[in-house]
């Protein structure tokens, strides 16, 4: 296992205004903390309108779940919690100065990400394709219910604002797999792995909220 060869590199991370490493990594944990906190918040509106527009429609939201596919929403379940997995390995790897096991499960979790958002693509297109578009494009005319643009507006800005949230976070695995290739990171010091993981696993947990309320209706 390969050792930073200095203390100087070991320490080349330190801003000026802290004290150690140690005290670094607990504000940058929980600067991460507190703005995962506030994208709950961001989210909670938007389950609160579900929960609302749920109770006063419930036959509605019967029906227009039959749109969605339960097969695909079930598949990138499955996928995203692996991303959670292979991101944690990561940031075991970072841990442990395994600088190519860091980079070889980032561009996993990065292939994962990706396979959610094509799966995600073209779930959009079939319903795009049917006419089943948000709000006032709202054209499909397969469900009985004259307020059915309202699941489907819903159903959009969850989804959407979720997958914006997973190509974020594609964008920040990239860039640490750009750092990690430059020896950046170390057994000393990989906090830039630990809080891009943080994020990643609230927006799986999101996503394991939004597949039960949106397609597992009954």
């Amino acid at each position: 296992m390969s050792q930073p060869s200095s203390v100087e590199e070991k320490l080349d991370h330190l801003q000026h205004h802290f004290i150690d490493s140690d005290q670094q990594f607990e504000a940058s944990k929980l600067g991460m903390w507190i703005f995962l906190v506030t994208e709950i918040l961001f989210f909670g509106g938007l389950f609160a309108a579900y929960i609302v527009y749920r109770a006063w429609y419930p036959e509605l939201y019967l029906l227009a779940s039959e749109e969605l596919d339960v097969f695909w929403g079930t598949v990138n379940t499955f996928v995203l919690i692996g991303s959670s997995l292979t991101v944690a390995m990561a940031i075991r790897s970072a841990q442990l100065n395994q600088i190519r096991g860091l980079i070889i499960n980032l561009w996993i979790t990065i292939g994962l990400a990706l396979t959610f958002m094509v799966i995600k693509y073209f779930e959009y297109v079939e319903k795009f394709e049917k006419g089943i578009l948000p709000g006032a494009h709202y054209s499909y005319e397969g469900i009985a219910h004259e307020k059915a643009n309202i699941f489907f507006s819903i159903y959009y800005m969850m989804t959407g604002l979720h997958g914006i949230h997973v190509l974020i976070g594609i964008g920040l695995m990239i860039w640490l797999v750009f750092k990690a290739k430059k020896k950046v990171f170390h057994s000393g010091y990989y906090t830039p792995v630990e809080i891009t993981g943080l994020y990643w696993h609230l927006v799986d947990v999101i996503w394991i909220f939004l597949f039960p309320l949106l397609y597992l209706i009954d």
